[in-house]
Parts: structure tokens; C-alpha cells; sequence
């Protein structure tokens, strides 16, 4: 799955996790370049940076897209989200008091903030939600955790498995990172029979041809926000200045 962007220079490297979300963005008719990751953020991670790192010329974005699930109240079934924050959820340890994040514990990162005008010039022409999409491993199927991630995360608006690991891989290219997902069920309790995965994929279809062409946007980072990354502010990406704004067909399930 390769191409251009439509009408555009920039050279754009969409990451899915399953074919029939590949299939959904290709009918969008961006021609952007494809790549499926596979489910979760490691296989994602991978998948993305085997891309960048194999491209003979490099990528202006990278954008994950799929679908996913909404909080209910913010983000419809059947809607799409577009992310200002992309935030590992899981990521951390489990304590006497809950949870504590990989940061709080003095490592790594759990956040991703993409170019804002990007972001915001996406979620218009999407007519999407724009907040922050969390990336979980395990999917949310209680209306427990679903409150618990809510009063973590007050801004949620999405949760999906890939959107963190394609950040990450971004990141380490130093290559901005959007994030859009297309709500094929409501966050919280399994319930199968109200799972709208063909609208969902028909959503992101729409969603991603009406994707302005970035290349007319200005306030691109030549790497992700680093005040959101301080190991790769450290010196592990390339120094550069940074934005001051903060079961689908075939048998898979939706995330």
C-alpha cells in the first residue's frame, strides 16, 4: 500500500492496525502511504519504525488512524476523533493507592502532543472531535475502569491500542505524529450487538479524504513536542525547535 498525498507535497505514512482499516483509508483516494502495524502499541511501534527507517525519502507525518472506542458524551458512535494528546493510559504500575504512571515512577514518557494547528486543522475539515486519545493494551470493558480512566484523563475523548507506539516511533525519526479514530463503539462495558464497525470504517474513510494537504501548514515541530519527551529532549532525537502549544471484518475486534 503506497502513494502521495493527493494535491500535496508532504509525504504522509499512515499506520493501521488491521487490513480492513488499511482498505478503509485507501478508499479515501489520499494515496498516502499505508503501512498495517498490527493490534497493540509494541506491534505498532515496530511496524512504524520498520517504515520510516526503510523510507528512501523521509516522511513529513505520520498519522495512526483506525478505529476505536468514545467516551460516551464526547465522542459518538459513529463520529471521529481527532488527537491534541496522544497518552499511553496503562503505562505504570499498580499500587496500594492505584495507579501510579511510568513517569511518576522516573522513567520514560506516557505523552504525544501533536502539532496544534495540524491537530486543529484536521478535526475542522474531519468535522471531528479534537482531544486526547488514550492508548491502552487491554481495552476497556467495565464501567469501573471506565471511570477510572475518565477522572485520570478528564479530557479523554477516544481510547485505542496504537496510537502511543506510533508516537513513539515517530518521535525517534523526528517525524510530527497525528492521531485519528473513527468511534465504532462506546467506551465501557462489553456489548457486542452495539458495535458499528462498518460505520466506523466508513467514517475514516471520509475522514481521511477530507485531510487538508499539511504541507500548507506551518507550525510543524521538526520533532515531536519534547517537553512531552525529556529522554529524547535529552539527546536521543535530532535537536530541532518545538511547537510552544501543547471485530471489524475478518474477524478482528474493535478497540
Amino acid at each position: 500500500m503506497t502513494g502521495v498525498g493527493r494535491g500535496s507535497g508532504a509525504r504522509v505514512l499512515v499506520v493501521v492496525a488491521v487490513a480492513a482499516e488499511g482498505e478503509a483509508v485507501e478508499r479515501g483516494g489520499r494515496g498516502f502511504d499505508v503501512v498495517i502495524g498490527g493490534v497493540g502499541p509494541a506491534a505498532a511501534a515496530a511496524g512504524a519504525a520498520t517504515a520510516l527507517a526503510a523510507a528512501p525519502v523521509p516522511y513529513d507525518l505520520v498519522i495512526a488512524a483506525g478505529i476505536g472506542g468514545g467516551f460516551a458524551g464526547v465522542a459518538p458512535v459513529g463520529g471521529v476523533v481527532v488527537a491534541d494528546e496522544i497518552v499511553a493510559a496503562d503505562l505504570g504500575a499498580e499500587t496500594p493507592d492505584g495507579f501510579v504512571p511510568v513517569t511518576e515512577l522516573g522513567f520514560g514518557a506516557v505523552a504525544h502532543r501533536p502539532p496544534p494547528a495540524a491537530a486543529r486543522a484536521a478535526a475542522e475539515a474531519a468535522g471531528a472531535v479534537l482531544g486526547t486519545v488514550l492508548t491502552v493494551s487491554t481495552v476497556t470493558g467495565s464501567a469501573g475502569r471506565t471511570a477510572e480512566l475518565r477522572r485520570r484523563h478528564p479530557r479523554a475523548a477516544a481510547e485505542a491500542m496504537e496510537g502511543f507506539g506510533v508516537a513513539e516511533a515517530a518521535a525517534r525519526h523526528g517525524v510530527p505524529v497525528l492521531e485519528i479514530r473513527a468511534v465504532s463503539n462506546a467506551v465501557g462495558p462489553r456489548d457486542r450487538a452495539a458495535w458499528r464497525i462498518p460505520d466506523a470504517l466508513n467514517a475514516l474513510t471520509a475522514a481521511l479524504a477530507a485531510l487538508p494537504d499539511f504541507d500548507e501548514l506551518h507550525d510543524f515541530a521538526a520533532v515531536p513536542d519534547l517537553a512531552a519527551r525529556p529522554d529524547l529532549a535529552a539527546g536521543d532525537a535530532p535537536a530541532a525547535d518545538v511547537a510552544a502549544d501543547p471485530a471489524p471484518p475478518g474477524g478482528e475486534e474493535p478497540r
